[in-house]
């Protein structure tokens, strides 16, 4: 695995990156735009008024590996309904911030102007977990195909100008958006959000854990990582972070700045000024202290005595969380920055809110925790 790991530093997505040369050959990208804005769910027909190559892309990308259990994706869906505002705070404040800590990737983020951008990239995060972790993401009445397949179109357009900006050494610095990239994102948003929630003091079985990896395999898959690079368990998944994503960490300018704006997003989020250190306290607790230093993470002792103290604090903060206003502004206001309460994506000075499938709208208003500004699916 590990040669095949290493290979995929030089490998893109041959098929996205194929429709994404003849668009811009062809000068037809805008139109496909406009037509793939309204190709939203899994049982939509692939629209007629299209290129052919976008539509052979479409229908080969259409359905999960046939290894896939989806038994076992629904028992990860069970799982976020019952835990998706903690899944969301640790995203929130690890799984992004560990990210930056990867120069390669932050590097394309400077190069795409979006360091400037934590809202647009918070948002679409989270849009992308809440169209995975529906009831049936992969079949009938989900939202998640589509997802996938106009992020392997983004992701080919980005590798696409990059490497013909003049900007970009491919011999030294592989395939921009590769997919070790992918890969490794994919270690981030599965395997450490396990790990940071456990060590926040969230309960989360080993049965939970491995089914919420699971979606996350079978979402590579789909992402176009091949099957041999993803490893079948968690404990194998958990070896690779280590090797692969952890060892990548480092200081980078670009991954201070994304860092500096994303906690000042956070901040802007929390009502007042008495929470703001907070945000870099939380943070700080998900995180390695390593990391943390390198991005520049302010230190707040205040707020560190209260939150720093790990595992037995906020064990604490989510036994008393319907009962303490404390507790609620760390936890759930965590977690509603990427449940779209208050996430907002400015496009041509417009608000975008995001859209929650509404079964899990229903259960999480029904259990007090779903923001209530958040579209369901059906509006």
């Amino acid at each position: 695995m590990q040669s095949a790991v290493e290979a995929l530093k030089y490998q893109g997505d041959p098929l996205a990156d194929a429709v994404i040369a003849d668009l811009v050959s062809g000068g037809t990208t805008q139109v496909v735009n406009e037509v793939l804005a309204h190709f939203r769910d899994n049982d939509q027909p692939i629209p007629e008024d299209l290129p052919e190559t976008v539509r052979r892309y479409l229908v080969a990308t259409d359905a999960p590996p046939d290894w896939a259990d989806l038994d076992r994706v629904a028992s990860a869906y069970e799982f976020f309904v019952d835990d998706g505002v903690h899944v969301a705070s640790v995203l929130s404040f690890g799984a992004m911030v560990n990210c930056y800590a990867q120069p390669r990737p932050s590097r394309v983020l400077s190069l795409t102007h979006r360091l400037n951008q934590p809202h647009r990239r918070l948002s679409e995060t989270a849009q992308f977990v809440l169209h995975l972790m529906g009831r049936n993401p992969f079949g009938s009445g989900g939202s998640f195909v589509p997802t996938i397949q106009k992020t392997r179109l983004i992701h080919a357009a980005v590798r696409y100008f990059i490497t013909r900006s003049g900007e970009w050494d491919i011999e030294a610095d592989g395939v921009p958006l590769c997919q070790q990239d992918m890969l490794g994102a994919l270690l981030i948003f599965s395997v450490q959000v396990i790990d940071g929630m456990r060590r926040i003091g969230i309960a989360v079985t080993d049965r939970e854990a491995e089914d919420y990896y699971y979606v996350w395999r079978v979402t590579g898959a789909l992402l176009g990582i091949p099957a041999d690079a993803m490893p079948e368990t968690l404990a194998e998944a958990q070896a690779l972070n280590a090797r692969l994503v952890e060892a990548s960490y480092g200081p980078s300018a670009e991954g201070v700045e994304l860092t500096r704006n994303l906690l000042s997003l956070y901040e802007d989020l929390v009502p007042g000024k008495a929470f703001d250190g907070v945000v870099a306290a939380m943070v700080r607790q998900v995180v390695t202290p390593e990391v943390a230093d390198w991005l520049e993470v302010p230190h707040s002792r205040a707020w560190a005595r209260t939150v720093g103290t790990g595992v037995r604090v906020m064990r604490l903060l989510e036994r008393s969380e319907d009962r303490s206003r404390v507790a609620t502004a760390v936890l759930d206001k965590a977690g509603s920055l990427l449940l779209g309460g208050s996430v907002r994506t400015l496009t041509n000075g417009q608000p975008t809110t995001l859209t929650i499938p509404s079964d899990l709208r229903e259960k999480w208003l029904a259990a007090g925790v779903c923001p209530v500004a958040a579209r369901g699916k059906d509006g």
